[in-house]
């Protein structure tokens, strides 16, 4: 008797179908095939003993498992579930009337149990799309599905519950809207918006300077980078921008927690992610790991996309291989990282803010007095790595210098993080209003187009460029993002129109377009 069971695969943010296929025949064995990668070959051992230990019977003829379409390549243990449900189907064990009514995915256990899967939400939306009454799913993972609308998610935590569902004899208290799970995740979200244990502006004493520059950098979404001895606050500085990010807008959101739902990657919530990301790799990261990687079509996010919509943090940025900071252009231009292999090609989003701290010399004293014990030479290797194209896209250079004894001392506190905030949140307003036809959502992503209707510039501000060019040796890249900045400047004064002082203010962020380090 054959059985179909809806199933599915992730290719890039997206899910596709995937039909398991089911025949009990006359013969011996069980074969599996379809492209199956090991981990869903080994799920005969667990759905063969996960039936056992629930009073299953496997029959003694040939068994036959086919994952349909044969030329994808199917990876993970999410397979072992819809497996089981195929066998007892085939074999008569259990009526399931609705079984080709759901999208069905989840791990076995040895015992019947249930275990997460990655993908859930993009398999929810699939369910949707494909038009199926809804989609049966791990409990821990149905979680991340609540905020679906228009899917009928059941969260299942053993073989039974699924059985249930499939029944038709109603499982009501299954749908993962009504389970106590659920329930008692809501009782224990934080009932707070802003992200624990960020650091407050108030608490880095001094450096006014280099906060207002990151309250410009988040406020239009512009890229920064933070150059300073050891010990002047860059990392500190870079991690308050946690707190003064805006919330996301739904579509915001729910892109972001399908790139998290795809790589994996629990964040301790229900429903979407709702915080903007803020990721720190560390500087000895692989290159597949900040661009993302894998073989096949089994390619993973990565962090330039699970940045996507918050902030990507780079520690230490002048120890990071020369290789890794080059594969970061592609990304910081496009907003999209684009993975080939030899028969797949996968995009990922990658609209992030670009965050990047680092030492001006090897020693981490160059500018401070006589401190610095590097040779010239020494000083123009180290940030050699820093090409001229990607400090062409870095909008916004902060240089940091240590904090006067006096203000250490006695502790003097500026403006919080909150304050900043309620500024950047009024200025990211004027920007969605600003683009809300246009595909865009800040300052940073506007395209030549873009620049020429919303940034009109006066006589006075073109003769101001043009002397900043022609002294600064800008490229026609700087130019249109110290425009960008200048608006965002504007924004935040609430003011309509780009002033001279505005276009000032941006072009003095520039300053490594100088090449005053050389």
């Amino acid at each position: 008797m054959l059985i179909n069971i809806n199933a599915a695969k992730c290719v890039g943010i997206d899910a596709v179908p995937v039909t398991v296929e089911v025949d009990i025949a006359r013969g011996i064995g069980i074969h599996l095939c379809g492209l199956a990668d090991v981990a869903v070959k080994e799920s005969l051992l667990r759905v063969v003993t996960a039936l056992q230990a629930l009073g299953f019977h496997v029959p003694g003829m040939k068994i036959v498992i086919n994952l349909a379409p044969a030329d994808l390549h199917k990876k993970g243990s999410g397979y072992d579930l819809p497996i089981a449900l195929g066998i007892i189907a085939a074999s008569g064990q259990a009526e399931m009337p609705a079984l080709g009514e759901y999208l069905i995915m989840g791990e076995l256990g040895l015992d019947g149990s249930v275990r997460g899967i990655a993908g859930a939400l993009p398999f929810a939306e699939l369910a949707v799309r494909q038009g199926f009454r809804g989609c049966i799913l791990p409990e821990t993972s149905a979680l991340e599905t609540v905020e679906l609308d228009d899917a009928e998610v059941y969260g299942v935590r053993s073989l039974g519950d699924a059985l249930r569902v499939l029944s038709g004899n109603g499982a009501e208290d299954l749908l993962i809207k009504n389970s106590r799970v659920y329930r008692e995740a809501l009782e224990n979200s934080a009932a707070g918006t802003g992200r624990p244990g960020y650091m407050d502006f108030a608490d880095i004493i001094g450096q006014d300077g280099a906060k207002r520059g990151a309250e410009i950098a988040v406020a239009g979404g512009h890229n920064l980078i933070l150059i300073g001895p050891p010990g002047s606050g860059k990392s500190s500085l870079a991690r308050a921008l946690s707190g003064i990010l805006p919330p996301m807008s739904h579509e915001e959101s729910l892109l972001t927690s399908k790139i998290y739902s795809i790589a994996g990657k629990a964040y301790g919530g229900i429903g979407l992610m709702h915080a903007r990301p803020f990721r720190a790799p560390h500087y000895s990261a692989s290159v597949a790991a900040i661009v993302g990687g894998g073989n096949g079509d089994n390619i993973l996010p990565g962090e330039v996309s699970l940045a996507n919509g918050g902030v990507l943090f780079l520690d230490e940025l002048g120890q990071m291989p020369k290789s890794l900071i080059e594969a970061l252009r592609g990304p910081i231009e496009d907003r999209v990282v684009s993975i080939s292999r030899l028969r797949t090609k996968i995009s990922y989003p990658a609209s992030f803010m670009l965050a990047a701290a680092t030492n001006p010399c090897p020693c981490g004293y160059y500018g401070e007095g006589d401190r610095c014990t590097c040779t010239v030479g020494q000083r123009a290797g180290y940030l050699a790595r820093l090409s001229g194209p990607i400090m062409d896209r870095i909008d916004i250079h902060l240089w940091m210098h240590p904090v006067a004894p006096g203000k250490l001392v006695n502790r003097v506190k500026g403006e919080g993080s909150a304050a900043v905030a309620a500024r950047v949140l009024k200025a990211r307003a004027l920007q969605t209003e600003r683009f809300r036809d246009e595909g865009i959502s800040v300052n940073a992503e506007m395209g030549s187009r873009q620049l020429e209707r919303f940034c009109p510039l006066s006589e006075a501000c073109k003769e101001m460029l043009e002397r900043l060019i022609d002294r600064m040796g800008l490229s026609a890249r700087a130019f249109s993002r110290i425009i960008k900045v200048a608006r965002t400047i504007a924004d935040l004064a609430g003011e309509r129109d780009i002033s001279p002082q505005h276009i000032a203010e941006a072009a003095g962020y520039r300053f490594l377009d100088r090449r005053y380090l050389g």
